[in-house]
């Protein structure tokens, strides 16, 4: 045994106390990194992990120890350490009591008779086994025969089986009956990281606990008290930089504290941190964040260069922006997140400030475009050129409005043309009750265009000097998402029934399927696209046949909604004829005697005898052909350009 300058202090808390201290007589011993000098030794120790202890001291307070547990949870958590608190726990004795005295208990003020053995892995009652290395039938016909005996000194032998996964289907079998009826005085304690791989049979048998992930303001926190324990001096950033990049891990946020220490040769600055782990500066990430909603690409782009210029990698900031919009959709929705102790003072205070000038949507809508940017980076063989695309996308994005906010302001728009005329199909509707001429009207477009890009984002945030007396050069600025919570969060007016417009007139199907289009009702759009057969026309009266998938009721709700539309009645006949084609079936036979024109074409012919196996897909005619295609339109080009084109295989698409 060592001698008693050699134990761990028994009044340390929240795990600060090493569990091997150094003698004050002897020789220097060899440094232990703070994973293993700070590992807890006792449930109140653990951090994090509240409701697995509350139910163990439940069950040891009532007698209902169970036979077997299984401890499951991703690296770091404790999931060891927990099994030997356990095994502890069962076999406590206090040191002063009589031998074999007490009962299991959660409460171990001080080292018990078989406590330091079983810290360091020496009891003989308190076996451990790593899976990993002893994955057969055999290892475990050891335990299996061990367990017939009864323990030697203490109360119970306890099996510590780790990364219990990785036994073999041979030996989770042997180890069954063992673990279905096993004698009194034998307990099993199982830890893995992949629950999923253990049999069911075995899980059936066992008590589970999921040890959770530590909260970063809750590790923050340790880690601070570890600090002040090896007298070193880390400044709060420094501490959350940590915390956060060891994603719940104790564990890992020791070694990487351990690192930093190294690194800052016993003092830690936030800076120091961000150059190891690769890291981009808050406050930095918060800049860029606020001159991309801002619409500012230009300072947006000089910053992403200068912090990669630092070391800082394009993946991270993209994910550092990606995390702060989270941050400040969450701050928008629970205010009271911002008393995180993971967070830096500028995330606490800039956030919050960006959660009252930014609406969901815009916040929604950037989260979206930076996930899939991350994405772009990662897999990008420039990473640092796809994260400025990424970065332009999201800036030009801040100048448009929302869908719901664009259709919102084309009914305002709308509704300000009154009687008369039908309004304009352009953005540039006139806003005026009075008749416009079309000159006017067209020179209007553009403008009325911007206004209603720029009028849900009018406001940016600013002093209220400014935002109480826009000047005009302000009303021609860039437009921002970064406008007042009172202009974006204002509750919406109640919609307004679609307005009538007695000008409507509907000659024919192609007419009546525009109309629908025009309202935006698709699935009356699709219905008369599919199953509707024009018999006759005329004004206010239409006779049609249907097609057996027609709907029961698109008789009467075609006659209701074209009487709004036009605001005059129409009646709605269904007739017994056949009718002629419906409009998808008059596209398909249009398109089929299309592509039968063209592949009869001398060029279309010499182009599929030199690809054997090629076919045509499509046809375009040139007023479909978008403007980037129009080099390919001339029949001299396509010969060109026919030693380079696809395959045997390939489909061709005129």
């Amino acid at each position: 045994m060592p001698d008693d300058d050699a134990m761990p202090d028994d009044n340390a808390m929240l795990g600060l106390a090493p569990a091997v201290a150094s003698s004050s007589t002897g020789p220097a011993t060899p440094y232990r990194v703070l994973a293993r000098k700070y590992r807890p030794q006792t449930f109140a120790d653990l951090i994090g992990q509240e409701a697995m202890v509350r139910t163990l001291r439940n069950a040891f307070a009532s007698g209902r120890i169970a036979q077997a547990y299984i401890l499951t949870g991703v690296r770091g958590v404790g999931k060891t350490t927990t099994a030997r608190i356990l095994a502890r726990a069962l076999n406590y004795e206090p040191m002063d009591g009589p031998a074999g005295g007490g009962a299991p208990t959660l409460d171990m003020p001080e080292l018990g008779r078989h406590c330091r053995d079983i810290i360091e892995s020496r009891h003989v009652d308190v076996q451990e086994m790593d899976a990993a290395s002893n994955t057969g039938i055999g290892d475990v016909r050891e335990i299996i025969e061990a367990a017939r005996y009864k323990p030697v000194l203490a109360r119970y032998k306890v099996f510590i089986i780790d990364e219990v996964h990785m036994l073999s289907t041979a030996a989770f079998n042997g180890l069954l009956k063992t673990l279905e009826e096993p004698p009194e005085h034998v307990k099993f304690v199982f830890a893995t990281t992949e629950i999923r791989k253990v049999p069911v049979t075995v899980l059936s048998r066992c008590q589970r606990f999921d040890l959770r992930r530590i909260d970063s303001g809750v590790l923050a926190h340790h880690l601070r008290g570890i600090c002040e324990a090896e007298g070193v001096t880390i400044d709060a950033e420094a501490l959350s930089l940590v915390a956060r990049a060891a994603e719940g891990s104790v564990r890992d946020s020791l070694s990487l504290l351990d690192q930093a220490i190294a690194h800052g040769s016993g003092t830690v600055h936030a800076e120091q941190v961000r150059s190891l782990l690769g890291l981009a500066d808050r406050g930095r990430v918060i800049d860029l964040f606020e001159s991309l909603m801002k619409g500012d690409i230009g300072n947006a782009l000089v910053e992403l260069r200068e912090q990669y210029d630092t070391g800082a990698d394009p993946a991270v900031v993209i994910a550092d922006l990606a995390e702060f919009t989270h941050l400040v959709t969450r701050l928008k929705i629970l205010p009271q997140a911002a008393e995180d102790a993971a967070l830096v003072e500028a995330e606490r205070v800039r956030g919050r400030a960006l959660a009252e000038g930014l609406s969901m949507r815009v916040l929604a809508r950037a989260w979206q475009m930076l996930v899939k940017g991350l994405a772009e980076v990662q897999q990008a063989a420039k990473p640092m050129q796809a994260a400025e695309m990424a970065l332009v996308r999201l800036a030009y994005a801040s100048d448009l409005p929302t869908p719901d906010e664009a259709l919102r302001k084309l009914r305002d728009l709308e509704g300000t043309t009154g009687g008369g005329e039908a309004p304009s199909p352009r953005l540039g509707a006139p806003s005026s009750g009075a008749p416009t001429s079309a000159p006017q009207a067209r020179s209007s477009g553009t403008a009325t265009a911007a206004a209603l890009q720029s009028a849900p984002m009018s406001r940016q945030l600013a002093s209220p000097a400014t935002a109480t007396a826009p000047s005009a050069a302000s009303a021609t600025a860039p437009a921002s998402h970064l406008a007042l919570a009172s202009r974006t969060e204002t509750p919406r007016p109640a919609e307004r029934p679609a307005e009538a417009a007695p000008g409507i007139r509907i000659e024919t199907m192609a007419d009546l399927v525009a109309l629908a289009s025009t309202r935006r009702d698709l699935k009356l759009k699709f219905s008369l696209e599919n199953h509707v057969r024009p018999v006759a026309f005329e004004d206010g009266r239409l006779e049609i046949a249907l097609t057996s998938e027609a709907g029961a009721s698109l008789v009467t709700e075609l006659q209701n909604k074209l009487s709004d539309w036009t605001g005059r009645r129409w009646l709605v006949a269904l007739s017994r004829e056949q009718g002629e084609q419906t409009v998808a079936e008059q596209a398909k036979s249009a398109r089929e005697t299309l592509l039968s024109d063209v592949q009869a074409n001398p060029l279309v012919e010499a182009v599929l005898s030199r690809f054997p196996g090629a076919k045509i897909v499509d046809v375009r005619t040139t007023a479909e052909i978008p403007p980037a295609l129009d080099d390919y339109a001339s029949d001299d080009d396509l010969m060109a350009a026919r030693d380079d084109g696809p395959g045997a295989d390939d489909e061709i698409e005129f």
